[in-house]
């Protein structure tokens, strides 16, 4: 799988096989797109009850509550916490791209980690992204809505593939 750099994202871009959106060209690096934080956030419940991890884990209802945070206030994820973010931006690739996500640099050397677990980004996918973050570090981090949070990578595939899993259309905030 080849990387696509950022001439090839803009023009991916202006074909309409590549959409984001909101977008501004700033967001675009070498070889990457920074996606910015949503206002949703999905926190861990503190309970006593197990849940199986099994093939039917769908139980996110029992484990997850929901938060929107307003743009002018913060998230304060504490040390050791991990709470399920999603991104301000919906993502549309074509049935031939394909991406990863990941975090970027200046906030990891603040012991914030980005999408610490499923990392790759479906072909055909058309949804605002969903993904991990959890503050390693010693010290509450104040997160705010609207902050350049990762970095989408865009790899071409060999063959063509659609993404049809349960948040296949989802949209943040509903």
């Amino acid at each position: 799988m080849s990387i696509l750099t950022k001439d090839e994202i803009l023009k991916e871009i202006r074909a309409g096989n590549i959409v984001i959106a909101p977008f501004r060209s700033d967001q675009i690096g070498p070889a990457s797109i920074d996606l910015h934080l949503g206002s949703e956030f999905h926190m861990f419940r503190r309970t006593y009850q197990t849940v199986p991890v099994d093939e039917q884990a769908s139980r996110e209802k029992e484990v997850l509550e929901r938060k929107i945070v307003r743009e002018d206030d913060h998230f304060l994820p504490l040390p050791g916490e991990t709470v399920l973010a999603v991104t301000k931006e919906k993502v549309k690739l074509p049935s031939r791209l394909c991406g990863q996500l990941g975090s970027r640099g200046r906030f990891a050397r603040l012991g914030l980690s980005v999408h610490i677990a499923s990392v790759f980004i479906q072909p055909g996918v058309d949804s605002h992204i969903f993904f991990l973050m959890t503050n390693v570090g010693p010290v509450a981090l104040e997160i705010y809505p609207g902050i350049r949070i990762c970095q989408l990578v865009i790899q071409e595939t060999v063959g063509e593939a659609i993404y049809e899993g349960r948040f296949k259309d989802y949209k943040a905030g509903h």
